[in-house]
């Protein structure tokens, strides 16, 4: 592979898949948590929608979401999407459901006596999940959430079905343009390998920061 193919397609392609995990992974976030948090709620009605939520986007394609998104939704109101952005809300909103389930299995699992704390102590139900079920839930979730982020990394791969220039488009570029598959699509796994273990890694690392915030410690991380 020539340097002009790599400096004029694999190297922006990294940059741009990138830029697609972190965009997608912070709206996925957002909704976890909002989503999450929202099943734990007291109202019937609002467990009610998140619960709905959860279960729509959990049980449709993320790649019909994003067509959906660019091909369909743009008559209906008017506007039109551009591929990138239509690739992150699709990408976000799938996976944000199936962190969602993460976040509510987390805070569920926090001891029946620390919420009957929060209460004796006349806090509000926003206050016993910032001080006391967040902090105790969080370093819990980390571990599904290093797992998520990895399959939201090789789900980024489908926006090249909407021309995106991702690494997977430019692989397709490339192997056009040289009509040689083995030596792109090589590089390719290793660039997608690289940056599965830089998340797995910086997940790990947050990790064992969060347990050691509430004093306890990592799997694996004891004395030696």
């Amino acid at each position: 592979m020539t340097a002009g193919l790599w400096q004029n397609w694999v190297l922006p392609g990294i940059w741009i898949t990138v830029q697609l995990l972190l965009y997608s992974a912070a709206l996925a976030g957002f909704v976890a948590f909002a989503v999450g948090m929202a099943r734990t709620h007291r109202s019937r009605v609002v467990r009610f929608l998140a619960g709905a939520y959860t279960e729509i986007f959990r049980g449709t394609s993320a790649l019909i979401l994003m067509f959906w998104l660019f091909f369909v939704l743009p008559p209906l109101l008017g506007w039109q999407l551009v591929p990138m952005w239509a690739a992150v809300l699709a990408l976000g909103l799938s996976y944000g459901a199936y962190g969602a389930e993460i976040v509510r299995g987390a805070l569920g699992s926090v001891a029946p006596a620390q919420r009957e704390a929060g209460v004796a102590l006349s806090f509000t139900p926003w206050q016993r999940m910032r001080l006391i079920l967040l902090p105790q839930a969080v370093p819990e979730m980390i571990p599904p959430f290093c797992n998520l982020l990895v399959e939201l990394l090789k789900g980024t791969a489908l926006v090249s079905l909407l021309g995106v220039g991702d690494v997977s488009f430019a692989a397709y570029l490339v192997r056009l343009a040289t009509q040689e598959s083995a030596q792109i699509y090589t590089i390719s796994l290793v660039i997608y390998f690289v940056i599965a273990f830089v998340i797995t890694r910086s997940m790990k690392a947050l990790e064992k920061k969060t347990k050691s915030n509430i004093g306890v410690e990592a799997l694996g991380g004891g004395a030696k």
